[in-house]
């Protein structure tokens, strides 16, 4: 006789498949369309049971299970003694019960109402509930595990024995919103999420309500502490890292779920929190993906370490907000189209700052880009939880990641040399920090962006916290390339310094010239003197300044292991062709500097005809000034790290009477267009001067034209608290 523990430790066929899925769909569906003929509590309920069975099982991997599984209900192949941080394997035992539970429901399935499935469910249960596995990482024994019971429960509970059932609530009772991980942020609305399912199971409808106020309470701006910032980045922890396409991510798909599980009943959500959800998911997780759909190599921390981690995402979601609200319908339907069509679909055009992040992405139809820092105001990395992303020392340090496929860099990670991060300037050591080393505080206040929300730049005034290390870096962005510039680089010791300007996957043949003589670069590494462009992967990089750089490609053998310790990591080698480009600006820097130009998406004929003069000028590389001017987009972008004076050619000058950021549109003489910003965060009004006569509209400037000496003399009234660090855009 097997007796239960109730007090739960540590606290509270191509063709059928189609069918069998079209069946589900149409079920889920008709769920939906229901007339209050069942209670709005069991309609939920049997919206939640159909969702599971959306996700159909093989019956070749259930007759395995079924096989293979022990006389005490456990599977061959899990570590059932490892419960550490890097181990737990269990979670696959959880994850065979629900995948059984499905099979034994799903009508298509060779198993559906089998008792040698149920059985098999029955000793699986019964040996973990025996067993209480609790794992030393507090998300297994709150998430993980609660998670795939309840989803049992709600798939069978009703069949398998009551004391069996009772047994197992304790250790779903875990997810609880006291719990340690229910702290407001993405986990909280997990947590909240698995509860109110296993309310629906056990048919509590006072305490289901009064959890889904808790689920739709969590949609809301937390600018400063844990959740959803006010530019619609999203902060984990308090250390606010850039978590909006890992832990925001869950964070909008939760609301989601029960968003559409309680739409058209009382439980319905307002129209006000949806929208926000909609903004969200627009301008907050889908501008943090390249072509919004790939995750992104610039957003993303330790996940880098787990296999897969820059995949594409699917329309699930989009779609599900489309069948909730018409909020913004056809911005969503684009980000559908563009995940189910291919990013051969994109128009996506945008310069987006998270100015609560120090994030910056700039999409165009034919590439995506982003750059990533980080200030007194956040620490540049997450933390190495768990033993993930153990070499991420640098990936903050001023990173340009480049998109032209959405695949430049997916599963790089096990071979990629940490200490060439695309953009970053580093110093070359013999072996990278401790892990516990990777997490720090920035030493600067000037990080920021302007954008008009088209175009952008950017500017670093960079500090490096591991290394004696400073540079004042500036991205300059336009339609079809942008700019790279570094001044006042100065670092101290024998190690080189290296300003990478991309390393990722190898494809395709490595073109350079040199002199105007053009040559194809045999595998290998290489050394070029003063080289007018480097092309490779529809990318053309070119010197704006003489500069040498090195540059290297070929095949690179690395190991998951070495960036994660997980017991589930891949422990076998991986080798794979790289190619890195890199400026080498020697040991004892002083007073270095780079200047280079990207050509995204421009085949070999386009970059070899592709002319600078006739586009880019840069007017300032200096550690007080950085500043571009487009000619054919009559566009000058200027980062001033202090006061001064910019000559924007064609007799026109901009003076700055303190530090700020300017991006300003020209027609001739006069000025159609500006927006500026503090990155520094410390001025309420900003002043700077035009020997030109304006006539920008807008509300928060005042131009004071001094006819005498022919000045206009502006005062922009900055963005305080919340919006402190974002952009003012003066004009149409």
């Amino acid at each position: 006789m097997i007796t239960y523990n109730s007090t739960a430790k540590g606290g509270a066929s191509s063709f059928g498949s189609h069918f069998t899925f079209v069946l589900l769909l149409c079920c889920l569906l008709c769920a939906f369309a229901l007339p209050v003929l069942a209670s709005d509590f069991k309609l939920v309920k049997q919206r939640v049971v159909t969702e599971y069975l959306l996700v159909e099982v093989d019956d070749e991997d259930i007759a395995e299970l079924l096989a293979t599984q022990k006389q005490d209900g456990t599977w061959p192949g899990i570590n059932y003694q490892d419960v550490s941080r890097t181990g737990f394997e269990h979670i696959v035992h959880t994850t065979n019960m629900v995948d059984l539970a499905k099979a034994y429901r799903q009508p298509n399935s060779k198993y559906k109402g089998s008792p040698k499935v149920k059985q098999a469910i029955s000793n699986a249960l019964d040996h973990w509930v025996q067993n209480d596995y609790f794992c030393d990482n507090w998300w297994y024994n709150q998430i993980g595990t609660p998670n795939n019971l309840v989803a049992v429960m709600l798939l069978l509970g009703d069949e398998l024995p009551e004391e069996l059932v009772q047994a197992t609530q304790p250790i779903i009772g875990r997810a609880h919103l006291n719990a340690s991980g229910a702290r407001p942020s993405g986990d909280r609305i997990k947590i909240a999420g698995i509860l109110a399912k296993n309310l629906l199971f056990l048919g509590e409808k006072e305490k289901f309500e009064a959890v889904l106020k808790v689920i739709e309470g969590e949609i809301k701006f937390s600018t400063g502490s844990r959740g959803l910032q006010r530019d619609f980045s999203f902060h984990h922890r308090v250390d606010r890292v850039n978590n909006t396409s890992s832990y925001g991510l869950g964070y909008a798909d939760a609301f989601v779920e029960w968003l559409v599980y309680t739409a058209d009943t009382r439980y319905a959500f307002s129209s006000d929190k949806v929208a926000i959800l909609v903004d969200y998911y627009l301008d907050g997780i889908s501008k943090n993906l390249a072509f919004g759909k790939y995750l992104e190599a610039g957003a993303k921390n330790r996940s880098i370490a787990r296999p897969g981690a820059l995949h594409g995402l699917d329309a699930k979601t989009p779609k599900k907000l489309l069948q909730a609200t018409d909020y913004r319908k056809g911005d969503l339907e684009e980000i559908v189209k563009i995940r189910e069509e291919g990013i051969h679909k994109v128009s996506l055009s945008y310069g987006k700052y998270f100015w609560q992040t120090e994030f910056f992405t700039y999409q165009r139809p034919g590439f995506f880009t982003s750059v990533r820092m980080y200030s007194i105001r956040n620490d540049n990395m997450e933390v190495p939880y768990n033993s993930e992303g153990l070499m991420n020392h640098h990936r903050g340090d001023g990173t340009n990641h480049l998109s032209i496929t959405g695949k430049e860099y997916f599963d790089i990670f096990p071979v990629m040399d940490f200490q060439k991060i695309p953009g970053a300037t580093i110093l070359q050591k013999e072996k990278l920090p401790d892990p516990d080393q990777i997490q720090k505080s920035g030493y600067t206040d000037f990080v920021g962006a302007v954008t008009d929300d088209l175009y952008g730049s950017v500017a670093f005034d960079f500090i490096s916290p591991h290394d004696p290390l400073k540079a004042r870096k500036s991205w300059f962005f336009f339609d079809k390339e942008y700019v790279c510039l570094g001044a006042g680089i100065n670092a101290k010791g024998k190690q080189e310094v290296f300003t990478t300007l991309n390393q990722l996957l190898l494809k395709g043949e490595v073109y350079a010239q040199v002199g105007h003589q053009m040559k194809i670069l045999e595998s290998g590494k290489h050394g070029l003197k003063n080289p007018d462009w480097i092309y490779h992967d529809r990318v053309g990089y070119f010197m704006l300044a003489p500069q040498d750089v090195e540059l290297s490609f070929g095949e690179v053998t690395g190991n998951w292991t070495s960036i994660n310790r997980q017991t589930r990591a891949p422990q076998e080698d991986v080798t794979k062709e790289v190619f890195s480009l890199w400026v080498n600006h020697g040991n004892n820097v002083r007073q270095e500097s780079y200047a280079y130009m990207i050509l995204p998406n421009a085949s070999l004929e386009e970059t070899k005809a592709y002319r600078i003069d006739d586009q880019i000028e840069i007017l300032a590389n200096t550690p007080e000034l950085q500043a571009v001017r487009h000619k054919q987009l009559l566009q000058v972008q200027a980062n001033f790290y202090q006061a001064g004076k910019l000559d924007l050619g064609d007799g026109l000058e901009l003076t700055m009477d303190g530090p700020g950021l300017v991006l300003l549109h020209l027609d001739g003489q006069n000025i159609v267009k500006m927006a500026v910003s503090d990155p520094s965060r410390k001025l309420d009004k900003m002043h700077l001067q035009l020997n030109s006569k304006l006539n920008l509209q807008g509300t928060q400037h005042r131009v004071a034209w001094d006819a005498e000496h022919w000045i206009s003399k502006v005062t922009v009234q900055l963005p305080e608290g919340e919006f402190a660090g974002s952009s003012v855009i003066l004009g149409d």
